[in-house]
């Protein structure tokens, strides 16, 4: 069936001097309706749609702009182009500011107005084609690098293009393209669990590794404090990479964004991978450096497991011989009063060399994503998370403290100390009473799971891990699996299927985004 052709309304008093601009509309496929004055401009709009306007600012009769204003009362939502002799600055803005869609100075030619039109009328169809040609040629080539070796810079690029692409693919569900993505997502996670039980170990005794959760801290935060400029060291809890490339665009008016990355030590959680940052240290290494600092208290609630980051930040400094007068200032933020209460004083974090803040807001959606059906139905997959990631910070009080520290002249970092996954998938582990109970990794003594689901850690002591006993073993979850134990293993697999998680081995959770905001 033939593709309708676009409305357009063209009002002009001269529009027979116009003719060959229609004539060239009407071969590029538009059905082009002129009118000589906005009183009869009026009545057509009244009677018929039109998909766009090109309306003259000075014509007989009713002027443009008063025109224009009557034309959105009539239909608030019709794309309007103004086009006008004048070019005076104040014109110009007196339209945009009567919400025009887009603005043009005679004389034209056919090649602007047919550029506009298109810009207005066709860029998603358009944003769609380009979408689909760039993302079946890079299908291709990942599936291709996925086939060759691998290097730990060569996943950061695969995960960026990954999350870009699932961002894009979110405005364009009409091509079809979703499922192809889940796929290749899907298929790269499988070979990066491999890529990590192959490399994982050797990066913890390698100078050439990539940047870890240890490394934060001396890498990208002391930098800046060195050279004299007053640093907040911003860890949003549980943030993944797609979720800050939606977050980034909020910020960019305020400051200059550098973004590098990092990956998150294993296991990818709050009370081993945060812990990491503020220490520096592995987690054996904080358990036998700082064993009055080491808590293990219940592993699933953040507040016992990571009761002394400012502390362990403290022993960083001291270790790295860097003395700050005053001390760093610390707040972990868990809840609305909270974080109202450390925005309004944020000029105090801001007056001191280094600072550093936990929000936990992500972290705490997520879980409670899991046990709530209403927050499940807002949060039906990582779009929707993404959006109200977006939202909440577009709207929180912590934005507007970070414009403050703008003006103020404060370098920003912000990063995420793990990601999350959805699991889909169920993986049996057999241990006993002793064994942890996260879904994305377990320890305990001598439990099991089939190796192809998870990547096994018979020593914890090359791995850097608290030993824990003997015959401690650690499990991590790959790709998108998380652990069931055979007991009512059906019923504990509904209920635990489709909920994001973390703890094991995946881009999403591992990757992460290490961003630096350099005021304006």
């Amino acid at each position: 069936m033939a593709e309708e052709r676009r409305q357009i309304m063209w009002v002009d008093d001269e529009i027979d001097l116009l003719r060959p601009h229609v004539l060239f509309l009407e071969e590029k496929g538009y059905a082009v309706t002129t009118v000589t004055n906005a009183e009869d401009a009026l009545v057509l709009i009244r009677e018929k749609n039109f998909d766009l306007v090109l309306l003259d600012e000075m014509l007989n009769g009713m002027d443009g702009l008063t025109a224009l204003n009557e034309f959105k009362s009539i239909q608030p939502g019709l794309p309007i182009i103004m086009v006008t002799k004048n070019e005076e600055e104040s014109l110009m803005e007196e339209a945009i500011g009567g919400k025009i869609d887009d603005y043009l100075t005679k004389p034209v030619n056919p090649s602007q107005i047919l550029l506009v039109c298109k810009k207005i009328l066709e860029k998603r169809k358009i944003a769609g084609q380009r979408i689909s040609r760039d993302y079946t040629s890079e299908f291709k080539e990942i599936g291709l690098r996925l086939m060759g070796p691998m290097q730990w810079r060569d996943w950061i690029d695969i995960h960026c293009r990954l999350s870009e692409y699932d961002i894009d693919l979110e405005q364009h569900n009409e091509l079809g393209l979703k499922q192809i993505l889940y796929e290749q997502k899907r298929e790269c996670n499988a070979e990066y669990g491999r890529f990590i039980e192959r490399n994982y170990l050797g990066w913890l005794s390698s100078s050439e590794r990539p940047p870890l959760s240890v490394d934060i801290v001396p890498r990208f935060v002391l930098p800046h404090v060195r050279a004299g400029k007053k640093t907040l060291l911003m860890i949003i809890d549980n943030l993944r990479l797609d979720q800050w490339l939606v977050v980034e665009p909020l910020l960019r008016a305020f400051f200059d964004i550098t973004r590098d990355y990092y990956f998150s030590i294993l296991p990818t959680a709050t009370p081993y991978s945060r812990n990491a940052i503020f220490s520096g240290l592995f987690p054996s290494e904080i358990e036998k450096q700082l064993p009055e600092l080491w808590q293990h208290g219940d592993e699933n609630d953040d507040v016992s497991c990571n009761r002394f980051e400012s502390q362990l930040l403290e022993e960083q400094l001291r270790r790295l011989k860097l003395e700050l007068k005053p001390a760093p200032k610390y707040a972990k933020i868990l809840d609305m009063q909270e974080h109202r209460s450390i925005a309004r004083k944020i000029q105090e974090f801001g007056d001191v060399p280094l600072s550093a803040i936990v929000l936990n807001f992500v972290d705490i959606l997520a879980h409670t994503r899991s046990s709530s059906d209403l927050i499940k139905e807002m949060i039906p997959n990582e779009a929707a998370f993404r959006s109200l990631t977006k939202s909440w910070f577009e709207h929180s009080h912590m934005f507007q403290a970070l414009q403050q520290l703008a003006g103020s002249g404060n370098t920003i970092i912000i990063t995420s100390d793990h990601g999350s996954i959805r699991g889909l998938r169920g993986a049996k582990v057999i241990g006993d009473r002793e064994t942890s109970t996260s879904l994305r990794y377990k320890y305990g003594r001598n439990i099991k799971a089939d190796a192809k689901n998870a990547m096994i850690v018979k020593d914890p002591r090359p791995y850097k891990l608290p030993a824990r006993g003997v015959n401690t073993n650690y499990l991590f979850a790959k790709e998108d699996y998380y652990f069931v134990y055979p007991t009512n293993y059906h019923y504990y697999l509904n209920y635990y299927a489709d909920s994001f998680q973390h703890g094991g081995i995946s881009l999403e959770e591992m990757v992460l985004p290490v961003v630096t905001l350099q005021p304006k």
